[in-house]
C-alpha cells in the first residue's frame, strides 16, 4: 500500500484503486441491466400474457363482450347458461 500512495517519487497514488471499483460498477451495471430486460422474459413475470391454450367457453364470451360483440343482457343470460355447464363446480344443488 506504501507503494501506492508513493506518488511523490512518480508512482500512480492512490488514484490506482479507482480503477477497480469502476470496473466492478460497469460489470454490476450490465447484470442489473441484463435482470431487468433480457433475462426477466425467461422467467415468465406477471406482466406475460396468458397462454393462448386459454380458450374456455366463459373466457371467449367474455371477450366477445368486451370488444362490443354481444350486449350486456345477451352477455348475462349466455354466462348463466355456461355456468351450469362449465362454472364453478360444488355449488348448492
Amino acid at each position: 500500500m506504501q507503494t501506492l500512495a508513493n506518488f511523490g517519487d512518480g508512482g500512480p497514488g492512490p488514484w490506482i484503486l479507482l480503477f477497480p471499483v469502476i470496473w466492478a460498477l460497469v460489470i454490476g451495471g450490465g447484470i442489473a441491466l441484463l435482470r431487468r430486460t433480457v433475462w426477466r422474459g425467461r422467467r415468465g413475470g406477471t406482466w406475460r400474457q396468458p397462454p393462448a391454450g386459454n380458450d374456455s367457453p366463459i373466457t371467449v364470451l367474455g371477450h366477445r363482450f368486451a370488444s362490443g360483440e354481444i350486449d350486456e343482457d345477451e352477455y348475462w343470460r349466455r354466462l348463466s347458461v355456461l355456468n351450469e355447464e362449465f362454472g364453478r363446480k360444488g355449488g348448492a344443488a
